[in-house]
């Protein structure tokens, strides 16, 4: 008898024991859940700021690229008003008879342009291309412009074309454009000033 109460006894003890146990683990286990939880919303809390800041950033870099056209245009606009503004453009047609290497502009007898190209600015204008050689100011009246050009032509012959055009200066923005042709007939490259019409 004192066996079996010795037996029940510790069979009880054992019984608390493991009851303890599981509680002690499932006290563990919901810690460990606890910690988790909290690790899982201090990251958040860590990654929220850095999304914001990143958001922020983006959204500043887009209001610098705004404000940066919006002051170019404003320099242009101030710096040359359409009533006074000149440009002068360069268009290549095929290209087959003249290797252009460079040009030069005079607007009354005054250099205001130069450029030597390279071989990609060159398959860009024979790709129909067209290139703002000049943009400047000049008063109302007569002036004459001559564009001076130099390259290699057929049968790899060092070639100087110029062309001369004397036009009148009104009070709108007056555009000419610097056309270099090939002439099929002749196999001789060409060139001529045309006024846009305004």
């Amino acid at each position: 008898m004192k066996t079996l109460q010795k037996y029940l006894g510790l069979m009880l003890l054992l019984a608390l024991f493991s009851c303890n146990l599981s509680a002690a683990d499932d006290e563990l286990e919901n810690a460990e859940v606890k910690s988790a939880e909290a690790n899982n919303i201090k990251l958040e809390q860590e990654q929220a700021p850095d999304q914001q800041v990143s958001l922020s950033v983006e959204e500043l870099k887009k209001q610098v690229i705004k404000l940066n056209r919006d002051l170019f245009i404003l320099e242009e606009d101030l710096l040359f008003p359409a009533n006074t503004q000149l440009v002068v453009y360069l268009s290549f047609s095929t290209g087959t008879f003249l290797n252009l290497d460079s040009v030069s502009l005079k607007v009354d007898d005054e250099i205001v342009a130069s450029h030597l190209y390279t071989q990609r600015q060159l398959e860009a204008l024979k790709r129909g291309g067209m290139q703002r050689l000049f943009m400047g100011n000049l008063k109302t009246g007569e002036h004459e412009v001559t564009a001076t050009l130099h390259g290699i032509g057929p049968n790899k012959v060092d070639y100087k074309l110029a062309a001369s055009k004397v036009f009148e200066k009104g009070t709108e923005l007056s555009a000419l454009e610097i056309r270099i042709e090939d002439q099929s007939e002749n196999y001789q490259p060409s060139v001529t000033i045309v006024q846009w019409e305004e």
